[in-house]
């Protein structure tokens, strides 16, 4: 059972496996424990991650980067609006009002939805595990913002259904990065002390987040978070690529906006500006070769015009710090450490502002760019029952408040009540009672629209079905359980109807359910009204349960997501198709040149002038076939010529390969053949080692050497008088099967050890009953250590085996 963390960025990614005792970041097939955000749709196939990256410039209409906040979302809002100009590649609305990405793939228009995109991705990274893992990847833990909404979090996590994944958690960036600081963490406070209160601080490519969390022993407690959605890396670049454009439109005369691959490049060169300047305050330079219209472009910035430049994106930093400690009710002195993750925490001025705000230097102990995968797949452990993980319970919040509002049919008014506050403790449950003669529907919301970094504040509509009243006529006591679940996604997650009991009741009450680790853990009360549930009398009830139809904004219909499912599916079997494809041709390719460059080299001696000008002529006509006709052809194609070609060079790689190695194998048959004349001889001159075989033993040993010998002198002599551009008449295979069978003939005998006096026959000692018999070392000793013993030792016989 694999287990897997994966930090779904805005820009990158990172994966880490839990494997040998401990975590582990992963490196992709380029070497790169970072693996870009990016999926690229051609002609034939997709590239994602590095390969894709590459494709930003030459095919920027149909490689999709920078989509991550778009889950979710609505065609029109507002965000993606705003974003709309600035991509490369088009966006599209979709039937159901939500974005849409429209690409050229297959030599056809498509239109992707995110969710398709992110499965993409999530496939990839899926590759990358399990060829690290060497073992398939189902179950892993994703990360997620705080900030994202229900609809979201949802869209995330029909993306990892598409990618065949089973995510076991969607956890917020910041706690991922807390659980990675604390389980490793020996010296925490007990359950009974004061916790000890860490802020963690990220800034990534694209948000801002900050969140407080209070450790103690085997726990950690989110306490409060804080965000800007749309404060990060990229404002930075943007703002140095909105300096450079207006410098080169004046300099240059270049409208930089007007060339979308100029654009790119442009953004691509500012960046590593931006963290040049980030290790270095002097002037450094930006050069641009062939930038538009093949001019060449240069110019210079330093670290103090860089803060100039960016001073309003800077100025936003100590916002979400100061909110964050006002929700979590501490003071700075309450705050043990501050914690900074995130490439773009790397920023001096970034850095400072968050130093001058706490008072107090700020810790790097953490990996700024992998913690949050690492804290994954940490997670994933704790999780799997495959791993045995200390024991560390999490306690994350609900980043909004949410209130649920009720309706019957035949009701004129509306009710509504807040069943988790901003900051409650998450995942949670809460029972609500109703008293209802009819179905009625209830529809959740955020509570603070103003608050939510996203313009839709409703979550879904539920409608409670199958309410019939009491036989009496009286309202019957319907039970709804509302949760906030691991993935931070809201549901009505069950209905209950309960037969009529004595006694009156208010309309609702609530009771809720704290859930930690799967587990209810008791009950407390949280009532509208003290005589809401009370009863006079105790009597007998049944349940029974409600059907709920459910309606999330934005929620992907099953039938819409089995049809994603299946489609990812066949994308994958087109790109293994043009991979094996791609693979063929390349193998015809490197064939053609590897033979070509040794055919001028190391097998020149190896094949005759004709055969030479023949194949060489082969060779050029191949490859001018590959860069012709050959460039789209099927994969049998390419291995036919590819066997075509190796029945001509195969022989002349044969001959040069055995020339090289016959000799030594030669040398080898010659060595076992010595080591058994010698072992021969010895036995002749009456060696006391070997007196213990048979004459007849050894007359084999010998005859299958001479054997041996007279067979190795023919074929060198018929070797030799062979050209060496004629195919050998003896190859190594034959040499190093001679040489297993002279030592399967040979060591059975050699390698008999010589016997004990155990395995001697017994002699009876008419003196003593006792019989002893002579040690290995004594055995081999000869016959005046046997007469010693008996000297010495009176009443034990000592024999001597010849």
């Amino acid at each position: 059972m694999s287990v897997v963390g994966i930090d779904l960025g805005f820009q990158n990614c990172y994966i880490a496996v839990a494997r040998s005792g401990g975590i582990e970041t992963i490196a992709n097939e380029y070497s790169d424990r970072c693996t870009p955000a990016c999926v690229s749709l051609a002609s034939k196939n997709r590239m994602i991650g590095n390969a894709a990256k590459s494709q930003i410039i030459t095919n920027f209409k149909n490689t999709v980067h920078g989509f991550k906040k778009f889950h979710g979302r609505a065609f029109d809002d507002p965000f993606v609006q705003a974003e709309k100009p600035k991509l490369p590649y088009s966006l599209h609305k979709l039937v159901n009002g939500s974005t849409g990405i429209k690409v050229r793939y297959l030599d056809e228009d498509k239109v992707f939805t995110v969710e398709q995109i992110t499965g993409m991705l999530l496939t990839k990274l899926k590759e990358t595990s399990e060829i690290a893992l060497k073992k398939p990847v189902v179950d892993c833990v994703i990360s997620v913002p705080s900030f994202f909404t229900d609809a979201e979090r949802r869209s995330v996590f029909d993306a990892t259904q598409i990618a065949g994944l089973n995510c076991l958690r969607l956890i917020n960036d910041t706690t991922a990065v807390a659980l990675a600081y604390g389980i490793y963490k020996q010296d925490l406070p007990t359950p009974e002390e004061r916790p000890r209160n860490v802020v963690f601080v990220d800034m990534g490519h694209s948000s801002f987040q900050v969140s407080i969390t209070a450790f103690n022993k085997g726990k950690l407690k989110v306490l409060a978070t804080a965000f800007d959605p749309y404060l990060g890396g990229r404002n930075f670049d943007e703002a140095l690529v909105d300096y450079f454009c207006e410098e080169f439109k004046g300099k240059y005369k270049l409208n930089v906006r007007d060339n979308p691959r100029a654009l790119l490049r442009l953004h691509q060169e500012c960046e590593k500006l931006k963290k040049l300047m980030s290790a270095n305050s002097s002037d450094l330079p930006l050069n641009i070769e062939c930038f538009m219209n093949d001019i060449d472009v240069s110019s210079r910035m330093n670290r103090g015009q860089f803060e100039e430049t960016c001073a309003q994106y800077l100025m936003r930093v100590e916002v979400p710090l100061k909110t964050v400690l006002e929700q979590s009710k501490l003071s700075r002195d309450d705050i043990y450490a501050v914690e900074l993750v995130g490439g773009a925490t790397r920023i001096p001025a970034i850095k400072e502002r968050i130093t001058k705000f706490f008072c107090k230097d700020i810790s790097t102990t953490l990996n700024a760019d992998e913690a949050v995968a690492r804290g994954c797949a940490l997670q994933c452990a704790i999780l799997s029952p495959a791993f045995k993980v200390r024991e560390f319970s999490i306690t994350d919040v609900v980043p909004f408040p949410i209130t649920l509002r009720w309706k019957s049919p035949t009701e004129d008014g509306l009710g509504e009540c807040e069943v988790f506050s901003k900051n409650h403790a998450a995942p949670f449950s809460k029972v609500i009672t109703f008293h209802k003669k009819e179905p009625f529907e209830l529809e959740a919301f955020y509570s603070s629209p103003q608050d939510l970094p996203y313009p839709d504040h409703r979550i879904g509509c539920f409608a409670v079905q199958n309410v019939i009243p009491q036989p009496d006529g009286d309202s019957s006591k319907v039970k709804v359980k509302v949760r906030v679940n691991v993935h931070g996604i809201f549901s009505v997650s069950s209905a209950s109807l309960i037969e009529k009991q004595k006694g009156e009741g208010e309309e609702m009450q609530i009771d809720s359910e704290p859930v930690l680790n799967g587990v209810i853990e008791g009950a407390c009360g949280e009532k509208l009204d003290p005589a809401a549930g009370c009863s006079k009398a105790k009597v007998k009830v049944k349940s029974i349960d409600l059907p709920i139809m459910s309606n999330n904004i934005r929620q992907l219909d099953s039938d819409v997501l089995n049809n994603f499912v299946e489609y990812e599916r066949q994308m994958i079997i087109q790109d293994k198709l043009v991979k094996e494809v791609n693979d063929a041709k390349n193998a015809v390719e490197e064939y053609v040149y590897d033979l070509r460059d040794k055919l001028c080299g190391i097998y020149e001696n190896y094949v005759t002038q004709e055969d030479s000008n023949r194949l060489t002529l082969m060779l050029e006509d191949t490859e001018n076939w590959l860069y012709e006709d050959g460039e789209e052809q099927p994969k049998q194609v390419y291995e036919e010529k590819l066997d075509a070609l190796k029945r001509l060079g195969q022989p002349i790689q044969d001959r040069h390969r055995e020339h090289e190695d016959r000799p030594r194998a030669f040398e080898e048959l010659g060595k076992k053949m010595q080591l058994y004349m010698k072992f021969v001889d010895s036995y002749k001159q009456k060696d006391e080692r070997y007196l213990h075989l048979t004459a007849e033993e050894m007359s084999t040993v010998e005859k299958c050497v001479n054997e041996s010998m007279g067979w190795m002198n023919s074929k060198i002599n018929a070797q030799s008088k062979l050209a060496i551009t004629q195919d050998p008449i003896v190859k190594v295979a034959d040499i190093i099967a001679k040489i297993q069978e002279l030592e399967d003939a040979c060591n059975p005998v050699v390698n008999r050890p010589k016997p004990t006096v155990e395995e001697a026959p017994e002699v009876n000692d008419q003196t003593s009953g006792a019989h002893n018999g002579p040690t290995a070392k004594q055995g081999a000793e000869g016959k005046g250590d046997a007469k010693e013993s008996q000297q010495t030792k009176p009443g034990t016989k000592e024999m001597e085996v010849d």
